[in-house]
């Protein structure tokens, strides 16, 4: 199968236990990678430090002096992948065994896909303790319609062909919504989408996950990405105001715990 790379953005605030069980679980793919790019942004902590010593015969690490964020972690880290294939990776969570091969296959079956990714199932303490799914939609005309109202893909699942998200400008600054607007600029670029049926990666979720998703600095976000797509006419006036509107209600007027129900119960299944 084609040689693929492995992208990770690590960060001071990361568990070290979680890491360990992040990187395990992309070494013992059923088709492993080739090679897995990780990208220290800014000083770790000690703890950290040692278990990336620990595993550095696997890595090639990038060190970014300061936090730069998400976004340009990865910009930097995409820069240097030398496999076409890229696969995405979260350093918090655990991808199944056969992920890679389950994507590596799909490449090889329909190599005019440029990104594809899968669903996942969120967990608080332990992946057999299953309390959500998000579960996206599969074909490139399902996925462009959903990606008008929220975001298309997993992030923490996708692979993707580096040469198409290079020439779309690589991964960008956007307040946790570094993904979504590169997803944006990818289906203006003509590229193809997909996602597999199959639960790719168990994804830790917690109580601050959802307040993350609240206040002036991510709705401000969430705006500039409806803007975007109401500029480059992908949504039209009326999908803009409707979009904003459940954005406000849900990030400005919804405590944490009350977003924590909403999420769970209407963007979620179970």
């Amino acid at each position: 199968m084609e040689k693929y790379s492995v992208l990770m953005s690590l960060y001071k605030k990361e568990h070290p236990e979680y890491l360990r069980l992040a990187l395990d679980s992309m070494i013992n793919q059923t088709v492993k990678p080739d090679e897995i790019v990780l990208v220290e942004d800014g000083p770790l902590t000690n703890e950290l430090y040692a278990v990336v010593e620990e595993y550095k015969p696997h890595l090639q690490i990038v060190i970014n002096e300061k936090n730069l964020g998400l976004g340009l972690a990865l910009n930097e880290g995409l820069k240097v992948c030398s496999n076409e294939l890229v696969a995405r990776m979260d350093t918090d969570d655990i991808s199944k065994p056969d992920r890679c091969e389950k994507q590596l296959i799909f490449f090889q079956e329909h190599p005019e896909t440029n990104i594809l990714g899968g669903q996942i199932e969120e967990f608080i303490t332990s992946p057999s303790e299953v309390v959500g799914k998000r579960i996206v939609p599969e074909t490139d005309t399902e996925l462009k319609d959903f990606m008008k109202k929220r975001c298309p893909f997993n992030h923490m699942t996708v692979m993707f062909k580096k040469t198409d998200v290079i020439k779309a400008g690589n991964y960008q600054d956007w307040y946790w919504n570094e993904d979504y607007y590169l997803w944006i600029r990818l289906a203006l670029a003509g590229c193809t989408f997909a996602n597999l049926p199959d639960i790719l990666v168990y994804t830790r979720v917690g109580a601050d996950m959802y307040q993350r998703r609240g206040g002036d600095k991510y709705f401000k976000s969430e705006l500039g990405i409806q803007k975007l797509m109401l500029d480059k006419h992908m949504i039209g006036y009326g999908s803009y105001i409707i979009n904003c509107g459940k954005r406000f209600i849900v990030e400005q007027l919804m405590s944490n715990k009350i977003r924590g129900w909403a999420f769970q119960n209407f963007a979620r299944s179970k």
